[in-house]
């Protein structure tokens, strides 16, 4: 808990996997949080932790959340193990930051959140790229009425995804493995914040191509919401076309990057333990993979265009492209940190716990993307058409 004249939040953080590898560094440089723990099974990222900033690491989430210096915890494990975590940090009193997806199920959402009301306390659903501020900026302009209301969204995204080295349950679907877990929720979150409304239905596609990695590669959703604005989502994650191509090779982080086509698969390791290895190891925090790269322009999450009554918008490296009547006119989208996607979540916390503000992304946020995935992944099965419950809580409306 904070103390005397130091308001910052004391943060824990549960998984130093690949997002608690991101999301350590920024804790680490936010000036209103204080790293003060971390927690993880691996003991090679453990030490790394420990030796990095002069703090403890257990083995054990149950140490973590008993330290009275833990106000906060990011939990950042896989993704079945989130409904446990984060309960186990409620029943101990603790704010809760969660990465996406917030569980596999809506029991699991319901249990979390009813969790979060009983204790009083606050929890957030991220990091996705909703959080992004080229995205905060299209909601801006939306709210100050020269675009007019968003009719149209269309996000596509072309990546190396499916053969980053990864461990066995990222590659079950039973387990949130696949694309449909992992990448999808950054873009419903964006369709979302944008269009500041409820999806009402999904018809979707969605493809394993790999006999090797069975799993759900590439998905294809069309999402209407309520008031008829509609979202085109595409996301394929197999290392063949890269949509960064049409952000001057910046990448989704914001870094400047090399065309690579099917290096990533190439580089695979053969051997399933040393695919496991090296998913720890490279991909983990502190790993080779995971090393701080200068920024070169704006994060995003592939190709997003976004069509309102009276503009179009699209959204470029550096900032935004409204077209109009009048022709087209750059709007600039400052980063006011290294990973400024990132740090806006904790921003939101620290806007709740000492500013007072209502959670923007909190469970009940989280659970209607998760309805969303599970309405996506129906559809797919079915070759129909899936309608969601529009009655599912707040959505985002600036």
């Amino acid at each position: 808990m904070s103390t005397g004249s130091d308001q910052r939040i004391g943060i824990g953080v549960i998984g130093l996997g690949m997002a608690g590898g991101v999301m350590v560094p920024v804790i680490a440089a936010h000036p209103r949080l204080r790293l003060v723990a971390a927690a993880d099974l691996n003991p090679v990222l453990r030490e790394r932790f420990a030796r990095d900033h002069g703090v403890p690491a257990f083995d054990d989430v149950a140490a973590l959340v008993a330290r009275d210096d833990v106000e906060a915890v990011y939990v950042a494990t896989p993704h079945a193990l989130h409904a446990r975590h984060v309960l186990l940090a409620l029943a101990h009193g603790k704010h809760v930051v969660v990465e996406k997806p917030m569980g596999l199920t809506l029991a699991e959402c319901d249990a979390m959140i009813a969790a979060a009301d009983a204790a009083k306390a606050t929890m957030i659903v991220g990091h996705t790229h909703g959080f992004d501020p080229a995205i905060a900026r299209i909601r801006d302009l939306v709210e100050e009425g020269a675009v007019g209301e968003p009719v149209l969204v269309n996000l596509f995204n072309y990546t190396n995804f499916l053969y980053r080295p990864r461990r066995p349950e990222e590659l079950d679907p039973a387990q949130g493995g696949g694309v449909l877990w992992n990448q999808l929720p950054h873009q419903i979150d964006v369709a979302r914040t944008v269009i500041g409304r409820p999806i009402r239905s999904v018809r979707a596609m969605t493809a394993a191509l790999d006999p090797a990695r069975r799993v759900d590669g590439l998905v294809s959703v069309f999402a209407e919401f309520d008031g008829g604005a509609t979202a085109m989502l595409v996301y394929s994650g197999y290392d063949r076309f890269d949509s960064d191509e049409f952000s001057e090779w910046i990448g989704a982080s914001g870094q400047a990057k090399q065309p690579a086509h099917g290096a990533t698969a190439r580089a695979l390791p053969n051997d399933a333990t040393d695919e496991v290895d090296a998913r720890q190891t490279r991909w983990g925090y502190g790993g080779d993979s995971m090393r701080p790269v200068p920024a070169a322009g704006l994060p995003h999450f592939g190709q997003l265009i976004v069509s309102c009554v009276n503009a179009d918008i699209r959204q470029s490296p550096r900032g935004l492209i409204v077209y109009d009547r009048d022709g087209m006119r750059e709007v600039p989208v400052a980063a006011t940190a290294a990973r400024p996607g990132h740090a806006a979540v904790f921003d939101e916390l620290w806007a709740a716990l000492r500013g007072g503000a209502p959670a923007v992304h909190d469970g009940r946020f989280g659970r209607a993307t998760i309805e969303a995935c599970l309405a996506i992944a129906e559809s797919a099965r079915l070759g129909a058409e899936v309608g969601l419950n529009v009655a599912m809580g707040v959505e985002v409306t600036g």
